[in-house]
């Protein structure tokens, strides 16, 4: 299988940092050195290890005398302050006043990052004095602080490790990691026992480790868990001058950056960055936009943190306190290839218009910071791996870090950057002329992350994001009452992002709090009322643990947090700027475990609707088909065309135009809402307020063009959708675009196309030519809609042909032989094909199951000779045709394509 030049470029950096992990370990089992030059060469990294980690997060004296580093220094004084302030009016089992201790992890955990925000300020250089700055008092009241908080409530491992894992392992270590490093000094002189005592009592909350150390074989320590607890126990090494400790830390976090390859995982591990650019945490979870940034952000401070020393290779890298440098060591520089790879091909295709977009969000998406907050992390690692980065690449990384402050409709605050170094860097790069905005991708494109079951669709104007699901990857996260109502995120749920728009009037936290959640956009669900975790169980997950169900259980995970659906089809093919994408509906694994009799009997699980579905992304439209929806339970069933919303002042109209010739009701206190009276040529979606239009084109006649319009008033709040949520309720004006289905109904279709920016006019133009209607049996459509047409929609093969485009796509969905215009396709598959216009045809394939070894295409008529193919592919003359043969074996979803002529 032939890989892209620019995910060589990620893969084989990234084995190059596996071989240096070897002898890393090595070094880390042998005796310490014996020598005093080598001895003196340990406490140099030490030394510089935390330099560079002051640097990062308290600044340096030439970032922080900048103009531009003066609201990030304001910042951290006024945290100081604030948290002064409440650790003088702390009462009786609190540290700082409304921060409860004894029972509550959370708070524990909110503590120890209180002290350390403390500390950050005492360390923190800058032009104009200040009471903090080196202030040896303070400081004291921080270590004694830490005295307090170790001998009450956390250095007594029988009584602690209640709650949340993650902050034993990795919360709490992390504030207290860092502290220990700014306040290394005055800890020597005041306590100087303290750090040793903490060190051993964060070992000893390293349960999910072996012997108070990192276990690779954990389900715990992958990815980006893995990266946090390895970077706290870099610093634990370098304050301790436990070089053993370091070492070992350096080498376990290098496993992190190996490309995941899903047939062969190290460790069992399929956390991490996949060839595509999938992110998944959770062994599961489609997760670039949350851990996926925690990882990133790591990633970049592991550069910074190991600058100027040997443990990836000796080079001449920038000193601690430089604002700028590039280090030039083979093992650095590798890392700096593998994660400018994770920004290009996993974040970049994600992020429109400064948004991260929802579908990699997980359990992110019922945050109220969210989106435009989300990028600000993203471009602050690139900022800083611009400044480890040469030439044309790191003019790329400047250009990318322009274009998103360019496009993004919210001006992103540097203060909210971790470092000041970073937020001085950020400066140089928005005012170098010399460096040209610049995305890095291209402005059309198609991203089929089939590895986590995701889709991204880009043309000029707008950006199509497809949630998926499958036996492979979860249908969504719950956790921790953060979304609550997420029964239906991963069943083909879109996002429709409309250019120049401020992206928080159209989704974000008031999207899920207003829409309901049986009528996200795209998805087909069973009329039916669910309940939340809470509601079901009285607590934030299902308590029973002589069924091995615990917060942080294996079974809790598989079955209430994250569940995997069971369906095997899911994904799609990609030819060049153009995609097809296939989805066979399934119910999650808890369903299917109930029904087996495997799971307690007051466990509540739900029956998922039925529909075949495929999305064909062309340029102007996005056309969906579906069959077989409905329910085998009987129940009603209702399946969303569309979801938007938009605030209340916002003149939102529907307009349009029946088959008959008749005009779509218009106007009046609905705005164009109502049931269509028969089928619906096509409609229009207008927000004056927003400037935005969507249009509708029905693509055939029957049941599924007769859609319902509603235009309601919607108020909620946002803890609706996460319990920590402020009470803070949300008005919004909710437009839904629904084909309903009443219980006992007979299975349907539906054929349509979403057009992004549409006018009336261009809409008119879908209909010109004639329509032969539907033929039965096979449900092939004739005629067409202007350049496009139904060639097939139903529950075993769908497509469609553009011939504006030349294209022809289709999916398949069973076993057998499936005919569709030229092409006959063996077994379920995605295909695309394309003619251009010197004749050559393009044919792109695709295993959207993942499980099959060869998919077999014909294209029919004249023979064709192969111009180029990918590996794996082979092109032979038939009787009537030319047959395409690709090895699909282990392409895990990965479109392999022939040239023809």
């Amino acid at each position: 299988m032939q890989l892209s030049r620019r995910t060589l470029l990620t893969i084989l950096p990234a084995s190059a940092l596996l071989a240096v992990a070897a002898p890393l370990r090595a070094r880390a089992a042998a005796p310490p050195p014996a020598s005093a030059s080598a001895k003196a060469d340990r406490a140099a990294d030490h030394a510089a290890l935390l330099a560079n980690t002051v640097a990062i997060f308290a600044g340096t004296a030439e970032s922080n005398a900048r103009p531009e580093v003066a609201a990030k220094l304001a910042a951290i004084t006024s945290t100081a302050r604030t948290r002064l302030t409440a650790l003088d009016g702390a009462g009786p089992g609190e540290l700082f006043k409304g921060v409860a201790l004894g029972t509550s992890d959370a708070n524990l955990n909110t503590s120890y990052q209180y002290l350390y925000e403390i500390a950050l300020a005492t360390r923190a250089p800058g032009p104009a004095p200040s009471d903090l700055r080196d202030n040896a008092s303070v400081q004291r009241r921080v270590i004694d602080g830490l005295v307090l908080l170790h001998d009450t409530y956390y250095g007594d491992q029988s009584k602690g490790y209640y709650g949340n894992w993650f902050n034993w392992e990795i919360g709490i270590s992390a504030s207290v990691s860092k502290t220990l490093v700014l306040l290394k000094d005055e800890l020597v002189a005041y306590k100087p026992d303290l750090t040793a005592t903490y060190v051993s009592s964060m070992d000893a909350y390293l349960r999910n480790g072996a012997d108070g150390d990192v276990d690779l074989d954990s389900r715990f320590h992958t990815g980006a868990n893995l990266a946090d607890i390895t970077t706290n126990r870099i610093l634990q090494g370098a304050v301790t001058g436990d070089e053993a400790r370091v070492v070992k830390a350096v080498a376990d976090q290098l496993t992190v950056y190996a490309t995941v390859d899903p047939y062969r995982p190290q460790h069992g591990v399929t956390d991490g960055f996949y060839a595509d650019g999938s992110f998944i945490q959770h062994d599961s979870v489609a997760y670039t936009g949350s851990y996926g940034k925690v990882l990133l952000t790591r990633a970049v401070q592991t550069v910074k943190i190991l600058d100027g020393t040997d443990y990836l290779g000796a080079g001449t890298g920038a000193d601690a306190g430089a604002d700028t440098g590039t280090g030039t060591s083979t093992g650095t520089a590798d890392l700096v290839a593998v994660v400018r790879g994770w920004v290009a091909d996993g974040f970049a295709p994600l992020i429109f218009e400064g948004w991260m977009m929802e579908i990699v969000k997980g359990r992110g998406v019922s945050r109220t910071a969210t989106g435009y907050t989300d990028v600000a992390v993203v471009v602050e690692a690139v900022v800083d791996l611009s400044g480890h980065s040469t030439g044309a690449d790191a003019t790329a990384l400047q250009g990318y870090v322009k274009f998103v402050r360019q496009t993004s409709r919210a001006a992103l605050d540097p203060a909210v950057f971790v470092s000041p170094v970073s937020v001085a860097r950020y400066a140089d790069i928005l005012a170098d002329a010399s460096v040209p905005a610049g995305d890095l991708g291209d402005a059309e494109s198609h991203t089929a992350f089939n590895a986590m079951d995701k889709t991204v669709h880009r043309r000029p104007g707008y950006a199509f994001a497809l949630a998926r699901s499958s036996d492979r990857i979860s249908k969504y996260e719950y956790m921790s009452g953060e979304n609550l109502m997420p029964w239906f995120q991963g069943d083909g749920a879109h996002y429709l992002y409309l250019a120049g728009q401020d992206q928080t009037r159209s989704f974000g936290i008031d999207y899920y709090t207003t829409v309901s959640p049986y009528r996200l956009a795209g998805v087909t669900a069973p009329v039916e009322t669910r309940r939340t975790i809470p509601e079901l169980y009285g607590t934030a997950w299902y308590d029973n643990p002589e069924r091995g169900f615990t917060s942080s259980s294996e079974s809790q995970n598989t079955y209430v947090y994250f569940p995997r659906g069971t369906n095997t089809l899911s994904g799609g093919a990609r030819l060049g700027t153009y995609g097809a994408v296939g989805l066979v509906l399934g119910d999650d694994v808890a369903y299917a475990a109930k029904q087996a009799g495997e799971l307690p009997d007051d466990f509540v699980v739900h029956r998922n609707a039925t529909a075949t579905k495929s999305w064909f992304m062309l340029d102007d439209e996005i056309v969906v088909l579906a069959a077989g929806v409905g329910d085998a339970a009987g129940r009603a069933v209702t399946t969303t065309l569309d979801s938007r919303i938009a605030a209340p002042s916002d003149a939102v109209t529907v307009t349009g135009r029946l088959r008959d010739g008749a005009a779509w009701p218009a106007g009046g206190a609905g705005g164009g809402s109502g049931t269509a009276p028969g089928p619906v040529d096509w409609l229009r979606y207008a927000d004056a307020g927003q400037g935005t239009s969507v249009g509708y084109v029905f693509l055939d006649g029957g049941a599924g063009s007769r859609p319902a319009v509603a235009l309601d008033t919607v108020t909620r709040s946002r803890r609706v959708v996460r319990t920590s949520n402020p009470d803070t309720p949300v008005t919004k004006r909710v437009f839904s675009l629904t084909v309903g289905q009443p219980a006992g109904a007979r299975r349907l279709s539906m054929a349509y196309a979403l057009v992004p920016n549409a006018t009336e006019r261009q809409l008119k133009t879908y209909g010109a030519g004639h329509r032969a209607g539907q033929e039965h049996g096979e449900g092939r459509y004739g005629g067409g809609r202007g350049p496009l047409s139904v060639v097939a929609n139903t529950t075993r093969v769908q497509a469609v042909e553009h011939r504006g485009l030349s294209l022809l796509a289709v999916n398949t969905f069973a076993p057998g032989t499936h005919r569709a215009g030229r092409l006959s396709v063996d077994g379920p598959a995605s295909v695309i094909m394309r003619t251009s216009h010197d004749g050559t045809v393009s044919v792109a394939v695709c295993d959207p199951t993942t499980g099959r070894n060869t998919v077999s295409v014909t294209v029919r008529g004249r023979w064709l000779r192969a111009v180029s193919s990918d590996d794996g592919v082979r092109v032979r003359k038939v009787p009537g045709g030319t047959r395409i043969d690709v090895d699909t074996h282990q392409t895990h979803g990965r479109s392999l394509t022939a040239r023809l002529r």
